[in-house]
């Protein structure tokens, strides 16, 4: 049985990982945790998760259930990142991040951490979307040298950063099989008079709106055809149960760091 601490019970993803621990008969849910002086400090996790009582109160802190947890699992904000992960080098926990938009110096951060416990950390963790990372890549051994590549993605009008982490780990997986640097062939926006496009770049184009829960396509247009690979979540469940599986993969795993991919078995 794996202890579970979830962080940010409160926000969209927390409420589902809440959710998605209570169906696994595997894991136990030992901790969920919102910032100091939030309204939700107190309440009942499953009450705030709309599951019904679980009989487990979130707090501010992991401290007084750290004996029991065994992986923590953290889809908060950039800006915790560094606070979190400290956390769980003192306390020598596992961790799986969810956590996306990070800049230079949180990557750094993340890789330190990777050095003294066992992270795993992905822009997606549904077992769709990992699977569409290794077709992106045949089609990009196939096609990519010919093709013009595009990357399409949508998202909930709530969501921050943009293009999505999802989006970005499609592209790097595409530049990795051609041989070339995202940073240098990337295009995220086109205004006014462009000219011809090069065919070396890969294009973003993102759709934030509504309540989509994510929609990515990878194109690839030839002249007299294309293929276009996509994945539609209508769930935020499917995140969470690939959460909740890389953080029982995870727990018994050495210091390190660990992709989506590793937990698949597809690296």
């Amino acid at each position: 049985m794996t202890g579970i601490g979830v962080l940010g019970a409160n926000g969209r993803m927390g409420r589902v990982l809440i959710e998605a621990a209570s169906l696994d008969s595997d894991v136990t849910l030992q901790a969920s945790t919102v910032r100091e002086g939030s309204q939700w400090n107190g309440v009942d996790a499953g009450e705030l998760a709309g599951i019904g009582k679980q009989n487990l109160l979130v707090s501010s802190s992991l401290d007084s259930k750290a004996e029991d947890i065994d992986v923590v699992i953290d889809f908060t904000l950039p800006e915790m990142l560094k606070q979190n992960l400290s956390w769980c080098i003192e306390n020598n926990k596992a961790i799986v991040i969810g956590t996306t938009g990070l800049n230079a110096e949180q990557k750094q951060t993340l890789e330190y951490a990777a050095s003294k416990i066992p992270v795993v950390f992905a822009a997606n963790y549904s077992v769709g979307v990992n699977l569409m990372l290794n077709l992106v890549r045949q089609a990009a051994k196939t096609m990519g040298h010919s093709a013009d590549i595009e990357i399409l993605e949508a998202h909930h009008r709530f969501k921050k950063d943009a293009p999505s982490g999802t989006a970005v780990a499609i592209g790097e997986a595409i530049a990795d099989e051609l041989g070339r640097d995202l940073k240098e062939c990337a295009v995220y926006g086109r205004e006014g008079d462009t000219g011809e496009r090069p065919q070396q770049t890969i294009g973003f184009a993102t759709v934030r709106a509504g309540d989509v829960v994510g929609e990515h396509t990878a194109l690839f247009a030839d002249i007299g055809e294309r293929l276009e690979i996509t994945h539609k979540a209508s769930s935020r469940l499917t995140f969470a149960k690939g959460a909740i599986a890389a953080a029982k993969w995870l727990a018994d795993k050495p210091a390190g760091l660990y992709s989506m991919q590793d937990v698949l078995s597809f690296n």
